[in-house]
């Protein structure tokens, strides 16, 4: 039996990982599972899964639960130790990160330090340190699967790959193809000043929380997955290339020397390559429907807009200047989408604003950080963020 930790389990990949779960029989186990304060459908799922520990971070919804849990589960304190307890649990045969931002930073480490396999979808932690994080997985003989699509599908085009000694392989490797949807503003072309939030969370292709849908619709999110890559894989940018692909059926490519491309196809739904994380190293069959590649018709692929989508070179930027850049980077779009969601500024202020924070970040000599000065530019790139933005004093996002 294997058993999985599901951090995050009422957002879009929680509940994806237990859709998953429920069709893959008694041999994996929900062992645990957290959530930060959607007590009612977090209950529904403790009753459903009768995890043996549970916990929410918000205070409020802990109230609300203490006196509601069934017998056999343990409701933990509303406190970050919760979950890094959970991460690190001895009978824990899987953890599955499904946290949103830089709060799934202090879970991971210690997920890693207990020398767990993690499927990552929390893709924060790996933009915030990313070379550090895999440092410690070779240290502590942790592994780390990618959930997200497109990482997930360079992980299965290199399968079979040591996940630690991806330096050795990536001598074969001449490129990767990171394939992006390009988000509902790929082919408008009218000003973006005017977005709403309702029409940047109308994804596409893609059923997912606000904070990556916004994140997508800027293409910070495919930024962040560049830096992911580079981190997780030992690539360097010059080995990267971007894409956009909107019907979203490549999820990304790897081509090697020899000439050769592998590409992972399938329907754009992420109980795929959860599935694939959860099973591993096995292929169980999929409730997603088979690809069908007659109505598909046609595959369509175009550079990325750099000037129309700043973030996207934002994050570029901040990865080859290293050192706390690229955490600075997270921890400020953190409060800008935050901030766009609730209508305090415009869609087209949120590069802006993150390129403002950015700007007071220069003069940072280029190191390698340690795990806690991840944590420290977080806390300053989010303070400065919202100092700048109660100043309203962000200006045009060129690095």
């Amino acid at each position: 039996m294997k058993n999985i930790v599901i951090l995050g389990s009422t957002g879009s990949i929680g509940t994806s990982s237990l859709s998953v779960m429920e069709g893959l029989g008694p041999d994996y186990r929900v062992l645990a599972m957290s959530a930060n304060r959607n007590t009612e459908l977090f209950l529904q799922q403790i009753h459903t899964f009768k995890p043996r520990f549970a916990a929410v971070l918000d205070p409020a919804a802990y109230e609300t639960l203490k006196t509601q849990i069934p017998q056999g589960t343990q409701l933990l304190p509303p406190e970050m130790e919760s979950l890094t307890f959970l991460a690190s649990l001895p009978s824990a045969d899987l953890i599955i990160n499904g946290l949103v931002g830089a709060v799934g930073f202090k879970p991971l480490i210690a997920a890693i330090k207990a020398g767990k396999t993690i499927a990552l979808a929390n893709k924060e932690p790996m933009v915030m340190a990313g070379k550090t994080v895999m440092q410690e997985c070779r240290r502590w003989n942790a592994t780390i699967i990618p959930v997200d699509s497109e990482p997930s599908a360079m992980f299965q085009c290199m399968e079979g790959t040591d996940a630690n000694s991806y330096d050795q392989v990536n001598k074969s490797i001449s490129r990767v193809f990171l394939t992006a949807s390009g988000g509902p503003f790929a082919k408008r072309t009218d000003s973006l000043d005017t977005v709403t939030p309702a029409e940047a969370l109308n994804h596409p292709r893609w059923k997912m929380g606000k904070k990556i849908t916004i994140d997508s619709a800027t293409l910070m999110n495919k930024g962040f997955e560049a830096i992911e890559i580079m981190n997780l894989f030992s690539l360097p940018e010059e080995k990267v290339q971007i894409v956009i692909h909107p019907q979203s059926l490549i999820h990304s490519a790897v081509e090697y020397v020899d000439g050769a491309i592998l590409a992972e196809m399938s329907e754009p739904d992420m109980r795929i390559p959860i599935q694939y994380a959860i099973t591993y190293p096995k292929r169980m069959p999929s409730p997603v429907k088979p690809l069908n590649l007659f109505q598909a018709q046609k595959l369509e692929f175009f550079e990325p807009d750099f000037e129309r989508f700043p973030c996207l070179e934002l994050a570029l930027a901040a990865q080859a200047k290293g050192s706390i850049f690229p955490a600075v980077l997270s921890a400020a779009d953190e409060v800008a989408v935050d901030a766009f969601l609730k209508e305090q500024i415009k869609f087209t202020d949120i590069p802006k604003l993150i390129y403002s924070v950015l700007k007071d970040t220069y003069g940072t000599s280029s190191q390698h950080i340690t795990l806690n000065q991840a944590a420290e530019a977080d806390a300053w790139g989010r303070e400065k963020a919202l100092a700048h933005l109660a100043e309203k004093k962000y200006t045009k996002a060129i690095l």
